[in-house]
């Protein structure tokens, strides 16, 4: 009989317990708004072609070895 006591305290202290957490219904969730970040256009548009044009010029007027020129007239033994 004691253990018929216990399982029914338990059983009405779960019940008490769940009814009080449900007590206030179901309430709408909130759902806050999705921000959406445009991004801006930037100069990258022609910085490329920029970047390329430079580096073409620096190679084409940079073209000459670094090796010092032969003297005149062959530099052979004589």
């Amino acid at each position: 009989m004691n253990l018929k006591k216990t399982a029914t305290a338990m059983v009405l202290g779960f019940a008490m317990a769940t009814s009080s957490a449900h007590a206030g219904g179901m309430a709408e969730p909130i759902m806050e708004a999705e921000v959406i970040e445009e991004q801006a256009k930037d100069s990258g548009g022609f910085l490329v072609p920029l970047l390329l044009l430079a580096i073409l010029i620096a190679v084409a007027s940079g073209g000459g070895s670094s090796a010092p020129a032969p003297a005149p007239g062959g530099g052979g033994f004589s």
